[in-house]
Protein backbone atom coordinates (compact mmCIF):
# COMPACT_ATOMS: atom_id res chain seq x y z
CA UNK A 1 0.00 0.00 0.00
CA UNK A 2 1.19 3.53 -0.76
CA UNK A 3 1.67 6.13 1.97
CA UNK A 4 3.52 9.42 2.30
CA UNK A 5 5.34 10.60 5.44
CA UNK A 6 5.94 14.26 6.26
CA UNK A 7 8.68 14.41 8.88
CA UNK A 8 11.59 11.97 8.96
CA UNK A 9 12.79 12.42 12.52
CA UNK A 10 13.30 9.67 15.07
CA UNK A 11 9.70 8.47 14.92
CA UNK A 12 8.62 9.35 11.40
CA UNK A 13 11.82 8.15 9.79
CA UNK A 14 11.72 4.78 11.53
CA UNK A 15 8.06 4.34 10.66
CA UNK A 16 8.98 4.78 7.00
CA UNK A 17 11.69 2.14 7.35
CA UNK A 18 9.35 -0.30 9.09
CA UNK A 19 6.74 0.01 6.35
CA UNK A 20 9.35 -0.33 3.60
CA UNK A 21 10.58 -3.55 5.18
CA UNK A 22 7.02 -4.86 5.07
CA UNK A 23 6.53 -4.21 1.40
CA UNK A 24 4.72 -0.88 1.32
CA UNK A 25 5.47 2.00 -1.04
CA UNK A 26 6.61 5.15 0.77
CA UNK A 27 6.97 8.77 -0.26
CA UNK A 28 9.24 10.69 2.12
CA UNK A 29 9.46 14.43 2.76
CA UNK A 30 11.45 16.40 5.31
CA UNK A 31 12.90 19.88 5.52
CA UNK A 32 16.30 18.23 5.73
CA UNK A 33 17.49 17.10 2.28
CA UNK A 34 19.91 14.70 3.98
CA UNK A 35 17.06 12.96 5.78
CA UNK A 36 15.21 12.57 2.49
CA UNK A 37 18.31 11.16 0.77
CA UNK A 38 18.85 8.68 3.58
CA UNK A 39 15.36 7.27 3.15
CA UNK A 40 15.58 7.26 -0.63
CA UNK A 41 18.64 5.06 -0.18
CA UNK A 42 16.42 2.64 1.75
CA UNK A 43 13.81 2.48 -1.01
CA UNK A 44 11.49 5.42 -0.46
CA UNK A 45 10.54 7.97 -3.11
CA UNK A 46 11.94 11.32 -2.06
CA UNK A 47 10.27 14.73 -2.26
CA UNK A 48 11.96 18.07 -1.66
CA UNK A 49 8.77 20.13 -1.37
CA UNK A 50 5.23 19.41 -0.24
CA UNK A 51 4.10 20.11 -3.79
CA UNK A 52 6.41 17.36 -5.08
CA UNK A 53 5.30 15.14 -2.21
CA UNK A 54 1.63 15.31 -3.22
CA UNK A 55 2.44 14.89 -6.94
CA UNK A 56 4.51 11.77 -6.26
CA UNK A 57 1.52 9.62 -5.32
CA UNK A 58 0.56 7.01 -7.89
CA UNK A 59 -2.61 5.83 -6.11
CA UNK A 60 -5.64 7.59 -4.69
CA UNK A 61 -6.89 8.40 -2.20
CA UNK A 62 -3.56 9.65 -0.99
CA UNK A 63 -2.68 8.62 2.56
CA UNK A 64 -0.49 11.39 4.00
CA UNK A 65 0.93 10.91 7.49
CA UNK A 66 2.27 13.94 9.39
CA UNK A 67 4.97 13.35 12.01
CA UNK A 68 6.21 16.83 12.92
CA UNK A 69 6.16 18.76 16.23
CA UNK A 70 2.70 19.46 17.62
CA UNK A 71 1.31 22.98 17.39
CA UNK A 72 1.94 25.39 14.53
CA UNK A 73 4.16 23.02 12.50
CA UNK A 74 1.40 20.40 12.43
CA UNK A 75 -1.39 22.91 11.80
CA UNK A 76 0.52 24.55 8.96
CA UNK A 77 1.33 21.20 7.37
CA UNK A 78 -2.29 20.07 7.55
CA UNK A 79 -3.49 23.28 5.93
CA UNK A 80 -0.88 23.01 3.17
CA UNK A 81 -1.82 19.39 2.40
CA UNK A 82 -5.51 20.31 2.33
CA UNK A 83 -4.71 23.00 -0.24
CA UNK A 84 -2.59 20.65 -2.35
CA UNK A 85 -4.66 17.49 -2.00
CA UNK A 86 -7.97 16.40 -3.45
CA UNK A 87 -11.33 15.36 -2.00
CA UNK A 88 -11.10 11.85 -0.65
CA UNK A 89 -7.46 12.12 0.40
CA UNK A 90 -6.62 11.07 3.97
CA UNK A 91 -4.49 13.17 6.31
CA UNK A 92 -3.13 11.43 9.42
CA UNK A 93 -1.74 13.38 12.37
CA UNK A 94 0.57 11.09 14.34
CA UNK A 95 1.97 13.67 16.76
CA UNK A 96 0.95 14.83 20.23
CA UNK A 97 -1.68 17.33 19.13
CA UNK A 98 -4.07 18.66 21.76
CA UNK A 99 -7.27 16.67 21.21
CA UNK A 100 -9.43 19.79 21.13
CA UNK A 101 -7.22 21.25 18.40
CA UNK A 102 -7.52 17.91 16.61
CA UNK A 103 -11.29 18.39 16.48
CA UNK A 104 -10.73 21.77 14.81
CA UNK A 105 -8.23 20.26 12.38
CA UNK A 106 -10.67 17.49 11.49
CA UNK A 107 -13.44 19.99 10.83
CA UNK A 108 -11.23 22.05 8.47
CA UNK A 109 -10.04 18.96 6.62
CA UNK A 110 -13.53 17.51 6.20
CA UNK A 111 -14.95 20.85 5.09
CA UNK A 112 -12.74 20.55 1.99
CA UNK A 113 -13.85 17.00 1.28
CA UNK A 114 -10.75 15.27 2.66
CA UNK A 115 -10.60 12.88 5.61
CA UNK A 116 -8.79 13.20 8.92
CA UNK A 117 -7.31 10.57 11.19
CA UNK A 118 -5.49 11.13 14.47
CA UNK A 119 -3.07 8.39 15.46
CA UNK A 120 -1.56 8.70 18.91
CA UNK A 121 1.78 6.92 18.54
CA UNK A 122 3.97 5.37 21.22
CA UNK A 123 7.08 3.27 20.80
CA UNK A 124 10.04 5.60 20.55
CA UNK A 125 13.23 4.43 18.92
CA UNK A 126 12.33 0.79 19.59
CA UNK A 127 9.28 1.02 17.35
CA UNK A 128 11.28 0.18 14.25
CA UNK A 129 12.03 -3.29 15.60
CA UNK A 130 9.08 -4.02 17.88
CA UNK A 131 6.31 -1.88 16.37
CA UNK A 132 4.33 1.14 17.53
CA UNK A 133 1.32 1.26 19.80
CA UNK A 134 -1.30 3.18 17.82
CA UNK A 135 -4.39 4.85 19.28
CA UNK A 136 -6.49 5.81 16.27
CA UNK A 137 -9.43 8.17 15.95
CA UNK A 138 -11.22 8.11 12.60
CA UNK A 139 -14.40 7.32 10.72
CA UNK A 140 -14.81 3.55 10.48
CA UNK A 141 -14.40 3.34 6.70
CA UNK A 142 -11.27 5.51 6.78
CA UNK A 143 -9.82 3.38 9.54
CA UNK A 144 -10.62 0.22 7.58
CA UNK A 145 -8.93 1.64 4.48
CA UNK A 146 -5.72 2.29 6.43
CA UNK A 147 -5.68 -0.96 8.42
CA UNK A 148 -2.99 -2.62 6.24
CA UNK A 149 -0.62 0.24 7.08
CA UNK A 150 -1.64 0.45 10.72
CA UNK A 151 -1.24 -3.29 11.32
CA UNK A 152 2.24 -3.29 9.83
CA UNK A 153 3.26 -0.32 11.95
CA UNK A 154 1.89 -1.93 15.11
CA UNK A 155 3.52 -4.84 16.97
CA UNK A 156 2.76 -8.26 15.53
CA UNK A 157 0.85 -9.29 18.66
CA UNK A 158 -1.42 -6.25 19.04
CA UNK A 159 -0.89 -2.61 19.97
CA UNK A 160 -3.57 -1.21 17.65
CA UNK A 161 -6.92 0.21 18.74
CA UNK A 162 -9.64 2.19 16.99
CA UNK A 163 -10.59 4.51 19.84
CA UNK A 164 -13.57 6.17 18.13
CA UNK A 165 -14.18 9.25 16.00
CA UNK A 166 -11.67 11.93 15.07
CA UNK A 167 -9.93 13.43 18.11
CA UNK A 168 -10.34 10.38 20.32
CA UNK A 169 -6.93 9.00 19.41
CA UNK A 170 -5.16 12.12 20.65
CA UNK A 171 -7.35 12.16 23.75
CA UNK A 172 -6.34 8.58 24.62
CA UNK A 173 -2.67 9.38 23.87
CA UNK A 174 -2.87 12.37 26.24
CA UNK A 175 -4.02 10.09 29.04
CA UNK A 176 -1.38 7.53 28.04
CA UNK A 177 1.35 10.17 28.37
CA UNK A 178 0.10 11.19 31.80
CA UNK A 179 0.15 7.58 32.96
CA UNK A 180 3.66 7.17 31.54
CA UNK A 181 4.92 10.17 33.46
CA UNK A 182 3.22 9.03 36.66
CA UNK A 183 4.95 5.66 36.40
CA UNK A 184 8.33 7.26 35.83
CA UNK A 185 7.78 9.60 38.77
CA UNK A 186 6.90 6.66 41.02
CA UNK A 187 9.99 4.69 39.97
CA UNK A 188 12.23 7.73 40.41
CA UNK A 189 10.97 8.47 43.91
CA UNK A 190 11.15 4.82 44.91
CA UNK A 191 14.77 4.40 43.87
CA UNK A 192 15.63 7.75 45.42
CA UNK A 193 14.20 6.66 48.78
CA UNK A 194 16.25 3.45 48.71
CA UNK A 195 19.45 5.10 47.53
CA UNK A 196 19.35 7.78 50.22
CA UNK A 197 18.20 5.51 53.07
CA UNK A 198 20.03 6.06 56.38
CA UNK A 199 19.07 2.60 57.63
CA UNK A 200 20.32 0.65 54.59
CA UNK A 201 23.04 2.68 52.86
CA UNK A 202 24.84 1.37 49.81
CA UNK A 203 22.11 -0.83 48.36
CA UNK A 204 22.65 -1.81 44.72
CA UNK A 205 19.97 0.02 42.73
CA UNK A 206 20.86 -1.76 39.51
CA UNK A 207 20.44 -5.18 41.12
CA UNK A 208 17.10 -4.20 42.65
CA UNK A 209 15.82 -2.88 39.34
CA UNK A 210 16.94 -6.06 37.62
CA UNK A 211 15.16 -8.22 40.20
CA UNK A 212 11.94 -6.23 39.88
CA UNK A 213 11.91 -6.92 36.13
CA UNK A 214 10.93 -10.55 36.72
CA UNK A 215 7.91 -11.74 38.68
CA UNK A 216 7.17 -8.43 40.39
CA UNK A 217 3.82 -6.70 39.98
CA UNK A 218 5.71 -3.46 39.25
CA UNK A 219 7.60 -4.91 36.25
CA UNK A 220 7.17 -2.91 33.05
CA UNK A 221 8.93 -1.79 29.92
CA UNK A 222 9.78 1.51 31.63
CA UNK A 223 11.47 -0.46 34.40
CA UNK A 224 13.37 -2.40 31.73
CA UNK A 225 14.70 0.91 30.40
CA UNK A 226 15.68 2.01 33.90
CA UNK A 227 17.52 -1.25 34.57
CA UNK A 228 19.32 -0.93 31.24
CA UNK A 229 20.30 2.68 31.98
CA UNK A 230 18.06 4.09 29.23
CA UNK A 231 15.56 6.10 31.26
CA UNK A 232 13.78 8.97 29.51
CA UNK A 233 15.39 11.54 31.81
CA UNK A 234 18.85 10.09 31.06
CA UNK A 235 19.50 10.14 34.82
CA UNK A 236 18.35 6.56 35.32
CA UNK A 237 19.01 5.28 38.84
CA UNK A 238 20.43 8.42 40.43
CA UNK A 239 17.02 9.30 41.85
CA UNK A 240 15.84 11.92 39.35
CA UNK A 241 13.17 11.46 36.76
CA UNK A 242 14.12 14.45 34.64
CA UNK A 243 11.61 16.97 33.36
CA UNK A 244 9.76 15.09 30.66
CA UNK A 245 7.81 17.29 28.27
CA UNK A 246 5.48 14.38 27.48
CA UNK A 247 4.29 14.22 31.08
CA UNK A 248 4.35 17.96 31.58
CA UNK A 249 2.27 18.41 28.44
CA UNK A 250 -0.26 15.86 29.59
CA UNK A 251 -0.53 17.56 32.97
CA UNK A 252 -0.99 20.95 31.32
CA UNK A 253 -3.77 19.68 29.09
CA UNK A 254 -5.48 17.89 31.96
CA UNK A 255 -5.66 21.03 34.04
CA UNK A 256 -6.46 23.39 31.17
CA UNK A 257 -9.14 21.26 29.52
CA UNK A 258 -10.58 19.61 32.64
CA UNK A 259 -10.45 16.37 30.69
CA UNK A 260 -9.26 14.26 33.61
CA UNK A 261 -9.96 14.72 37.34
CA UNK A 262 -7.13 16.60 39.01
CA UNK A 263 -5.17 14.15 41.18
CA UNK A 264 -4.30 14.99 44.75
CA UNK A 265 -1.09 14.47 46.65
CA UNK A 266 2.60 14.50 45.86
CA UNK A 267 2.25 13.05 42.37
CA UNK A 268 0.84 16.36 41.10
CA UNK A 269 4.37 17.80 41.25
CA UNK A 270 5.95 17.19 37.84
CA UNK A 271 9.68 17.56 38.47
CA UNK A 272 11.34 15.80 41.42
CA UNK A 273 14.54 17.65 40.59
CA UNK A 274 12.95 20.76 42.09
CA UNK A 275 12.63 19.12 45.51
CA UNK A 276 14.86 16.05 45.50
CA UNK A 277 14.69 15.52 49.24
CA UNK A 278 10.88 15.45 49.57
CA UNK A 279 10.26 11.67 49.12
CA UNK A 280 13.33 10.93 51.24
CA UNK A 281 12.02 13.10 54.07
CA UNK A 282 8.70 11.29 53.96
CA UNK A 283 10.39 7.88 53.98
CA UNK A 284 12.87 8.70 56.73
CA UNK A 285 9.99 9.66 58.93
CA UNK A 286 9.05 5.99 58.83
CA UNK A 287 12.58 4.58 59.28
Amino acid sequence: MEMGMVGLGRMGGNMVLRLLKRGHTLIAFDQSPDAVKAHVAQGATGANTLEDFVKAFKTKPRVMWIMVPAGDPTTQTIDKLVALGEPGDIIIDGGNTNWKLALQDAARVKAKGLHYMDAGTSGGIWGLEYGYCLMVGAEQDIYDHCVPLLKDLAPDDGGLVHTGPEGSGHFVKMVHNGVEYGLMQAYAEGFQVMKMSNSFPGMNMQAIAEAWRTGSVVRSWLLDLIALGRGHGRRSLDGGGGDRRVGAGADHRRVALRAIPQPHGEHVRRSPARDDAQPVRRARGRE
